[in-house]
């Protein structure tokens, strides 16, 4: 398990631990004034806070009605029941963002992403595996196999030897090749730069793809083959291109390489946005849409971020 992993881990645990104190009833001034310490001393700290914030908002309703039932009668037996059931309650949403947002294979994984990182290294055979945000890969030298396990992966292979690549809904055999894999819990695009790439499908027949050349595999077998621009930067150069696109679509995108929270409002998905964006810096980005749309980036912390129309000045 990478340290990434492990320090993420401890943080949702501490979250967790957090939550409980608070919900209790018994948190003290000087233990919210630790709490703040604990979720300003790292990035992973404030992630792990906001998401547990965020999935104790789904199981608020019991904890309220419980409030109500029990507060209403002067019973300091019901006061110390309520405590108790209070905590437990906040560590149900903790404990269901621990095994979503780290399930174990992605935990056991060979290589892996944080969210934001991006990695480039050098298999054995002198192919070149790339990894994008948030991504983790297994990887069987012997047997020429890698497994995507999450997130999406670009493998450039030089050798005549072929390099498969399984993911939840096919293989991709790839040699003498430039091929970019994609998969989330629905679908797998499958993205071909240069050469040719057979695809092996779940269900149907087999699909060859040449370079500017991509399909996407579902549980189903294949859709229909379709062309994209080779040339056109993306995520392997460190860029997020737009080009005339909703700006709702972007900001999901966007939001993949962001650790924290960023909302932003229904009104704002429409518009549209064009350009190329680095992504080693995506507080740039937020700022570059404020000066180019009319909304306003608003900062609670670096990690909660909520982007609003921008006010009309009377």
């Amino acid at each position: 398990m990478s340290g990434t992993a492990v320090d993420l881990r401890q943080a949702v645990r501490a979250a967790a631990q957090w939550l409980a104190l608070l919900e209790s009833g018994s948190a003290t001034e000087q233990d919210h004034a630790n709490l703040q310490r604990w979720r300003d001393s790292a990035a992973s700290h404030e992630l792990a806070w906001q998401k547990a914030q965020m999935l104790r908002q789904r199981f608020a309703e019991l904890p309220s009605t419980l409030a109500l039932s029990s507060l209403d009668r002067p019973d300091p037996g019901r006061r110390v029941l309520l405590k108790r059931t209070l905590g437990a309650v906040a560590l149900v949403p903790a404990a269901w963002l621990l095994s979503r947002q780290l399930p174990i294979e992605v935990w056991r994984a060979d290589l892996q992403t944080a969210t934001g990182e991006r990695k480039t290294l050098q298999l054995a055979d002198g192919s070149i595996l790339q990894l994008n945000t948030a991504s983790a890969v297994d990887v069987d030298v012997e047997h020429r196999l890698l497994r995507l396990v999450e997130g999406e992966m670009s493998l450039n292979v030089t050798d005549t030897a072929a390099l498969t690549i399984h993911t939840r809904f096919g293989q991709v055999v790839v040699s003498r090749s430039d091929v970019c894999v994609r998969q989330d819990s629905r679908s797998c695009r499958v993205s071909v730069f240069s050469g040719v790439v057979q695809l092996h499908p779940l269900q149907g027949a087999p699909v060859r793809l040449r370079g500017g050349q991509q399909v996407s595999l579902q549980a189903d077998g294949a859709a229909a083959i379709e062309p994209f621009d080779v040339a056109q930067p993306g995520w392997r150069e460190g860029m997020l291109m737009a080009s005339n696109r909703p700006l709702g679509d972007f900001l999901r995108e966007l939001d993949t390489y962001r650790p924290g929270v960023l909302r932003w409002a229904p009104e704002l998905e429409t518009l549209r946005v064009t350009g190329s964006f680095r992504l080693d810096d995506t507080d740039r980005i937020l700022a570059l849409l404020a000066a180019s749309l009319p909304l306003e980036v608003q900062m609670r912390t670096r990690y909660w971020v909520t982007l609003a129309p921008r006010k009309k000045i009377v």
